[in-house]
């Protein structure tokens, strides 16, 4: 049915470019060549670049920007190695070389089409299917990466199946997951959030990283020029794309209370917020409660307190603890400075090197409040 093409429009003014790429479109059934510049939304452009490369990348942007254009490949005969990482850049998914080598371009295009093709899938896919598990510290220091990470790693072991699991690093100058689990990832959130006009199904799980517990990771960028390229709006979309193809998105916010962090506080599902039995971090805390409870999210129910590095002989007790804070205190994680330490310098989960410790089972006993059952 018509409905279901995949329309593309083409920007060559090479004529004989236009009839080879034209050539080969026409072989393959589910594309549909419609004209540029019409203001129709197209699933795929392909332009040529010209000799002005500062004005055809301008358009390109625009048109990105646009939301018209699903991808943009392009095409030319100068092959600089400027050009090419330029595009890449951009965000072009594709460069077609010319003079146009026919069987390359066709295996481009069925590619492209597998790619939407799977991310339409996504989309048709029940929306919210994934929870976001947003594990935020009262303070610095109380242990916020060492849940997330550990929380993480539990899940993904899940019963009665594994759960899919995504862990998003939120910390904007001192994101440390890539270091608690000894991986040198590619690819950052900058980095997505730059290219939001590609973000689909295919092209986040290119480049997110993949841990060998089985779960994924997209920590945070590296230089501070690259900390204010997330908008709300854009952390927004990252998230609800990973809501489609994930079970659980375990993000470790750190304790900065700005419009991002916030947004992630607006549309998470449950919220463990982080403390130790301190005077400071028990005020901060009860600030916490207060300022959300002010501005209205999350809603009552969603904000579980887990105590980090608990000792029974603490000088606070947990009931003065809940009596200060008006609710219940959720979850427990002992004090174990050795056995977490360790985990932390050789870049491993509590799992991997203390499975029975008492610290590890708590933090499993957390994963299995999520899933609804035990994990062992």
């Amino acid at each position: 049915m018509p409905g279901n093409k995949i329309t593309a429009a083409l920007d060559i003014k090479n004529q004989k470019v236009r009839r080879d790429i034209e050539e080969v479109i026409s072989s393959i059934e589910k594309i549909l060549v419609k004209e540029f510049g019409s203001n129709l939304p197209f699933d795929l452009l392909i332009l040529e670049i010209g000799d002005d490369l500062e004005k055809n990348f301008r358009l390109v942007q625009s048109i990105q920007a646009s939301g018209q254009v699903g991808e943009v490949f392009l095409t030319s005969s100068r092959l600089e190695p400027d050009l090419l990482i330029k595009a890449l850049r951009t965000g072009v998914k594709e460069f077609i070389p010319q003079p146009v080598n026919k069987e390359e371009v066709r295996k481009i295009l069925l590619g492209f089409i597998e790619r939407l093709e799977h991310s339409r899938l996504a989309d048709r896919k029940e929306a919210g299917k994934g929870k976001i598990i947003n594990v935020l510290g009262s303070k610095g220091g109380v242990g916020t990466t060492t849940i997330a990470v550990n929380l993480a790693t539990s899940l993904v072991k899940g019963s009665p199946r594994p759960a899919s699991v995504v862990l998003l690093d939120m910390n904007l100058i001192f994101g440390e997951i890539p270091l608690f689990l000894n991986i040198q990832p590619e690819f950052n959130w900058a980095e997505v959030a730059r290219n939001i006009s590609r973000l689909d199904s295919h092209y986040l799980m290119s480049i997110l990283s993949r841990h060998s517990t089985g779960i994924y990771v997209l920590p945070p960028p590296t230089g501070l020029d690259e900390i204010n390229v997330a908008t709300p709006d854009i952390i927004e979309r990252i998230l609800e794309l990973m809501r489609k193809n994930f079970d659980f998105i375990i993000i470790d916010s750190g304790q900065p209370l700005d419009e991002v962090s916030l947004k992630i506080l607006e549309i998470s599902d449950l919220v463990f917020l982080i403390s130790v039995l301190s005077l400071p971090g028990l005020t901060n805390v009860k600030r916490l409660l207060w300022t959300f409870a002010k501005l209205g999210y999350p809603q009552n129910g969603q904000i579980k307190i887990i105590i980090n590095r608990y000792h029974k002989k603490s000088l606070i007790s947990l009931k003065e603890a809940e009596g200060t804070l008006n609710q219940k205190i959720f979850g427990l994680v002992e004090n174990d400075y050795l056995t977490t330490m360790s985990a932390i310098n050789q870049g491993k989960s509590l799992e991997m090197i203390a499975p029975k410790a008492e610290v590890t089972k708590n933090i499993k006993n957390l994963a299995s409040s999520l899933v609804g059952s035990k994990i062992g």
